[in-house]
């Protein structure tokens, strides 16, 4: 068993590295004061079924595709931060005295992480975060504990390796979320303060709620639904390839029926999903509303989507644009990262880890 792998330690000039199913997504940031300045991103498409359901089957053909990533963003930099998905790991938040050395802290917890975690302690990533003062005893902390089975992690540092890469930091998604969250925060009334905002990562094959409330992640939730089934509908209607969809959605030139045909039903199923991810989270919890709803993800760049999930559900939205108040380099074009923005959530969050 490895500590300190999951969240990992300090570490500068990290590339932000986001394994999706349908492309890599790396991202370097650089940090000028207050200012953040994006120096170098690229989306590099992946091989169908290379990565199922955010469980990567083909580690050659994602090593491949970072190590293509690399070189058409220019990067420099060697180290990398990555993430698992929330449902592979396991968070715990345990109460530790509060006058514990780092050491002794590290020691308690590994003595007692035994009764948290449903597995033998030599299979897994085992790493933990002081949150703060304990609002159940003055005289404790706080310590989220997370752990995942160390295939999740050993996986993604062989990927990274392949791809001419050192995973220094694996990450847990729903963190590299909330960490993005914090500048998107700012785009909404009174900076999001206690406020309870819904955001929405929609990519090629999966739907990932992460609910903040306070700026804090409350709550999570996992559903199979994406772009990819608008693709396959566009394929199997016009007689194109699985590739030629693709491009087709993304650049036009369809039959002017698309919209009415195909695009407006993929819409509603879209919000039908937005609605009953948070009809779940309403039944199990305490919050029957949400503030806003904030759209990820590559199913963020339909046009008129915000406006039309802010009709029917009578929720403020937005999409996730976490580039708005940042500077760029002169290599990265504006107009193509603000269309690529809502789906580099992920990847910012990871690179943000640089700053941490």
């Amino acid at each position: 068993m490895d500590i300190a792998q999951l969240f990992g330690k300090k570490a500068q000039n990290l590339l932000g590295v986001d394994i999706s199913s349908s492309a890599v997504k790396l991202l370097e940031l650089s940090k000028n004061g207050d200012r953040y300045k994006v120096e170098a991103y690229t989306v590099e498409p992946l091989p169908p079924n290379s990565v199922a359901e955010k469980n990567i089957t083909d580690i050659d053909a994602v090593g491949e595709a970072i190590k293509n990533a690399v070189k058409r963003s220019a990067t420099r930099r060697k180290n990398a931060a990555l993430a698992v998905a929330g449902s592979s790991v396991i968070t715990k938040i345990v109460q530790m005295p509060d006058d514990l050395s780092d050491e002794e802290l590290e020691s308690q917890i590994m003595v007692e992480a035994d009764q948290y975690i449903p597995y033998s302690l030599d299979e897994v990533n085992l790493d933990f975060d002081v949150q703060g003062p304990s609002e159940a005893s003055s005289e404790h902390i706080d310590v989220l504990l997370a752990a995942s089975r160390s295939e999740n992690v050993d996986v993604r540092v062989a990927t990274a390796e392949l791809g001419g890469l050192i995973a220094k930091v694996i990450d847990v998604e729903a963190y590299a979320m909330e960490n993005t969250f914090s500048l998107i925060a700012s785009q909404l009334p009174n900076g999001a303060q206690e406020m309870t905002v819904a955001v929405f990562d929609i990519g090629a094959t999966m739907t990932t709620l992460g609910v903040m409330h306070d700026l804090k992640t409350i709550y999570t939730r996992e559903a199979i639904f994406g772009g990819k089934q608008l693709t396959e509908e566009i394929q199997r209607r016009y007689g194109l390839s699985y590739e030629e969809a693709g491009m087709a959605k993304k650049q036009g030139g369809l039959p002017d029926t698309y919209v009415a045909e195909v695009l407006n039903p993929f819409k509603d199923a879209m919000i039908q999903q937005i609605s009953r991810t948070l009809q779940f989270f309403f039944s199990s919890s305490e919050y029957s509303s949400v503030d806003h709803i904030v759209l990820a993800g590559g199913c963020a760049s339909i046009p008129g989507i915000d406006q039309m999930v802010e009709e029917k559900l009578s929720i403020s939205t937005i999409i996730a644009n976490p580039f708005a108040n940042m500077t760029l380099s002169a290599k990265i074009k504006a107009q193509v990262l603000s269309n690529d923005a809502p789906a580099l959530m992920l990847a910012c969050g990871l690179a943000l880890r640089s700053f941490d």
